[in-house]
């Protein structure tokens, strides 16, 4: 397919997107029809139905991405009549042209075209988990030096910040800092927090959170009475885990953060650098 051909049909496509009041963004499929080269609406329409069946057997519900409506069309004689429609997201229009006939050049383009574009909105997801993850355990650290350093300041000693710690992790996981370091091959000398999910990061931030409140609230001043309060707080963070179905024990670990915040980095150099490349 020529190159002219092909800015042509995609500046045709995304001409065509429209967006609702909530800003989701959708094709409607009498639009669409013609875009992908379809003259008879019936034809399309079980081009449609097969597409809507591709997107139950995926796992993704169809109303989410299929949504049935009318619209208004002027007729010769200058009066209105009402013909239904149906409203497509990326990932339906995706599915349609998967499921279209492939002699057509439209739909030779449309397959690949929604198909890149769809992959495009899921490493975009993808980058904001891993964006989330790092901040999240950016946030640990902060909540957990600033615990150390009010251990530090009513205690005296150094070394009863990573008990503490290590009492909290214990409360949480049901087992050992180490138990779990073994469960997940985490290095000896890296931390487990470096290697937990997103949810185990918020949760151990939250549970620290409460424990630094409390400390200055009641006036804390020993290692076992902090000890005591950490962990109460990780206990009652586990109990709400637990009764939504999320035990912290049995989730995987993840990859390294170290590693995934040089990756992310990397790659935002690489992006100041090109940006033509997120075109």
């Amino acid at each position: 397919m020529k190159s002219e051909v092909v800015r042509a049909l995609t500046t045709t496509f995304e001409g065509h997107a429209q967006q609702t009041d909530l800003g989701v963004e959708y094709w409607l499929a009498r639009d669409l029809q013609y875009l992908l080269g379809y003259t008879q609406w019936r034809n399309f329409l079980a081009t449609v139905e097969k597409a809507k069946t591709a997107c139950e057997i995926s796992g993704h519900p169809v109303a989410d991405h299929f949504a049935d409506v009318s619209k208004m069309v002027d007729l010769g004689s200058g009066s209105q009549r009402a013909v239904d429609d149906v409203m497509l997201t990326r990932y339906a229009c995706y599915l349609v042209a998967q499921n279209g006939d492939p002699k057509k050049e439209e739909i030779a383009f449309a397959q690949t075209y929604f198909a890149l574009q769809t992959r495009k909105a899921e490493l975009i997801e993808q980058r904001l988990l891993e964006t989330e993850r790092v901040a999240a355990r950016r946030k640990l650290t902060q909540t957990e030096k600033e615990l150390s350093s009010l251990i530090y300041e009513r205690t005296g000693g150094n070394q009863d910040f990573a008990f503490i710690r290590s009492r909290g992790d214990h409360a949480l996981f049901g087992k050992s800092t180490q138990a779990m370091k073994a469960q997940w091959k985490v290095p000896d000398t890296r931390p487990l927090a470096d290697f937990a999910p997103t949810i185990i990061l918020k949760a151990k931030d939250f549970a620290t959170e409460i424990t630094i409140f409390n400390t200055q609230q009641h006036g804390l001043a020993t290692e076992k009475a902090i000890s005591g309060e950490h962990i109460t707080n990780n206990e009652a963070v586990r109990k709400t885990l637990l009764g939504r179905g999320i035990r912290p024990e049995k989730l995987p670990a993840e990859e390294d953060v170290k590693k995934l915040e040089r990756r992310l980095l990397a790659e935002q150099k690489k992006t100041l650098q090109n940006p033509e490349a997120i075109e």
